[in-house]
Parts: C-alpha cells; structure tokens; sequence
C-alpha cells in the first residue's frame, strides 16, 4: 500500500468515525418545537342554591358538582401550534391575552367568563347593495385552546354558554342549561328525580337513557323531549351542531376536595 493510499483510507476512517458527533451537535443544538401551556387554579367562596354561569367558554369544559360550598376554576391555557423553544416568550404573551375570570354578581350568582382580544383589521366583503357580509369573527383566540375542570356545590342552578367544543356535566343537583355552538355535549343526571328535559339540536343527534319523546327536526336536527309527572328539576339542552347525551346513573358519593 503506498503512502498517498494509506493517507486517504486514514483521513476517510476519522470523517466517518466523526458523522455521529456532529449529527449529536446538531440535534443538541436545534430541539424539537413544542406546545406551550399555563394551568392556574381559582377558588371562591359560594353557597350551595345560588346560580352559576359559564359566558363565552370553548375548547373542553368540565362542570362536576361537589359537597364544597365553593367553587373551583381550574384552567389550563395552551397553544395549538408548535413553537421554537426560543420563542416561549410569544406564546406566553399569546397565552396571556385570553383570560378567565370571576364576577360576583351578588350573593347567590357567579359568572365565569372568557375574554378574547379584538381582531384587527378583520376581513369582510361588501355586497353591490352596500349591505357588509364579516366573514372572519371580531375575536381572536391566538392560536389558543382552554380547559376547563369546574367544580361547582352541587345544588347549583347552571347555566353554560359554550362556543365549540367539548362539554360534560355531572353531579349537578340543580336546575340545568346548557347552550353550545358546535361539537358534544354529555349531560349525567344523578338520582333522585324527577326531571323535566328539553334537548333539541339543529344537527345532530340527541341520545337518552330516559323514556320521551323524540324525533327529527328539518331533517338533520333532532328533538327530545321528557316531562315526569311532577318535576323538580329543569334540564334544558341546545346544540347548535353537534350531539346531545343525557346519561342518568346514581351520584358519585362525596366529592370534597383534598
């Protein structure tokens, strides 16, 4: 073997022994994007009959009644989109622009509401007739997804306001309203009753584990109607599209928190 050979075998063996050190460096040196979240938890004090309102929620909301007389918000505010990790700092300024919070609005009424900043400079089309169609809505979620575990005294009248998204309800003892633009909704009612229900949908479906009265509306909507012959309790359910499930088992006992 000449010496130039040996040269070239000996310089071709140290560039390969080095690729997986400099493929190491660079995956230390770019991490992986990622989703970033903030989870805050809100506690005030309530009694047990008073009225409690969800206003302009969306994403996953989960209403449970408890044995507390209080009330619990705990939120957890995330991006849906992957960031750089450099760029924690934007999504954490996106995260901070939505916001949960509380309103007394006397001694037996809670309101828990959700602001959005404005949208600026929202697109909308202007019709020969001068008349303006908006085609994009006037709130902006940045990108931001909520979730939502309330815990709520169990004999609480509840009323929800959601846009789109996931909603369960259970354990609530109360009277009970539920409005959601789009997505599901899953209502439990624990024992005793009687109830008196009103589910309807303007598409989708409405299942129940009580006997009444159903049957489509306009074709791709659905009603559900269930009257006792003395009810106690009002259940009154509206999706806008989406599905309605009303599941009736016994409570879950004593939830306190820890």
């Amino acid at each position: 073997m000449t010496r130039t050979l040996a040269a070239v075998l000996f310089g071709l063996g140290v560039m390969a022994a080095s690729l997986p050190l400099l493929a190491a460096d660079g995956l230390q040196e770019k991490a992986p994007n990622q989703s970033f979240a903030v989870t805050s938890t809100e506690r005030v004090n309530f009694p047990p009959g008073g009225t409690i309102r969800l206003e302009n929620s969306y994403g996953y909301l989960t209403v449970e009644g408890w044995d507390e007389p209080e009330v619990e918000i705990t939120v957890t505010k995330s991006t849906d989109r992957f960031y750089e990790p450099g760029r924690k700092e934007q999504a954490g300024k996106a995260l901070e622009q939505i916001r949960v919070v509380t309103e007394r609005r006397s001694d037996k009424e809670l309101a828990i509401s959700t602001t959005l900043p404005d949208r600026h400079g929202f697109p909308s089309s202007i019709l020969p007739s001068g008349r303006i169609i908006v085609t994009m809505p006037k709130k902006n979620r940045l990108g931001v997804t909520i979730d939502y575990t309330v815990h709520v005294p169990r004999d609480s009248h509840l009323v929800v306001h959601h846009d789109n998204g996931y909603v369960w309800v259970s354990d609530v003892t109360g009277d009970i309203e539920v409005n959601s633009h789009t997505g599901d909704m899953i209502v439990m009612l624990p024992d005793p009753g009687p109830f008196s229900i009103d589910a309807r949908t303007r598409m989708g479906s409405v299942s129940s584990d009580f006997a009444g009265n159903g049957h489509k509306q306009f074709l791709v909507g659905t009603q559900f109607v269930h009257a006792s012959q003395a009810p106690s309790r009002r259940i009154h359910l509206r999706m806008g599209r989406g599905s309605i499930t009303i599941k009736n088992g016994p409570p879950s006992g004593s939830f306190r928190k820890n």
